[in-house]
This record gives C-alpha cells, structure tokens and sequence, in this order.
C-alpha cells in the first residue's frame, strides 16, 4: 500500500461519507463530492454538475440500504495511491452491518479524491466489483 500523509483523515472522510449514505444524508453525500464529480462502471457513467444532482442520483440508494437493513457501512481502504500533493487514488470495500449487527456484504470502488480547503472530496467514483 502506497499510503500518503493524512491516511487518517482518508479514514475519518470515508466514515463520514459511509455515516451520510446509510442515513440517506442527501446534503451529507453532495457535500462529499468537488464539481464537477463523475461516478463510472462497466455498463454506465454519467455527471455531477451541482450538489443538487449528486443529491439526486443518490435518493435512490437510502431505500436500497432500508430494504436490507443496512445501518452502517465501514470503508476498508486497502490502498492509496498518491498521485500529487492533492490527488489520490484510494481503493475502497465497503463493509455494511444490518440492524441485526451481521455483516452485509458490500461493494468494491476506487475513489479519485483531492485534498481541497475543507478537507478530503471525491473527484470521481469507479466501481470494481
């Protein structure tokens, strides 16, 4: 693992990042992600151009996280990659916990994340599994 300075703080915004999805923190997420923001998979991409739409394309996950019972998600970083004094490549397994406490198992992502003012923010979302 290439791991940069401020691994910690990696950690304390992915938990806050996990915090906000599983509440179904719309404001929470949007305020995770630097605009413009871009979210890729294998069959799909597409675009943030305001919080506003990143809120938007993430209401359709709180009830997703409500059917399974899902009440917290963990990020499992696994790797960081530095890639300049603002930019880094982290990967991620979120590892989910139902209302019964039994493990859930959860999604692989790289994030692409600058370092901005306030703190970390995600550029872009590349899922892996």
């Amino acid at each position: 693992m290439t791991t940069p300075t401020g691994t910690d703080e990696l950690t304390d915004f992915f938990d806050r990042y996990g915090a906000a999805l599983t509440m179904g923190d719309v404001a929470g997420i949007a305020g995770c992600y630097t605009l413009p923001g871009m979210v890729v998979s294998g069959s799909y991409s597409f675009t943030f151009t305001s919080p506003a739409a990143v809120a938007l394309s993430f209401l359709g996950a709180a009830p997703s996280y409500r059917e399974q019972r899902i009440v917290a998600a963990h990020a499992q970083i696994s790797d960081v990659q530095q890639l300049g004094s603002a930019l880094a490549m982290v990967a991620v397994t979120w590892e989910y916990l139902d209302a019964t406490g039994c493990a859930v198992p959860g999604d692989s992502y790289r994030y692409l994340v600058r370092l901005e003012p306030a703190g970390w923010r995600i550029c872009t979302v590349i899922a892996t599994h």
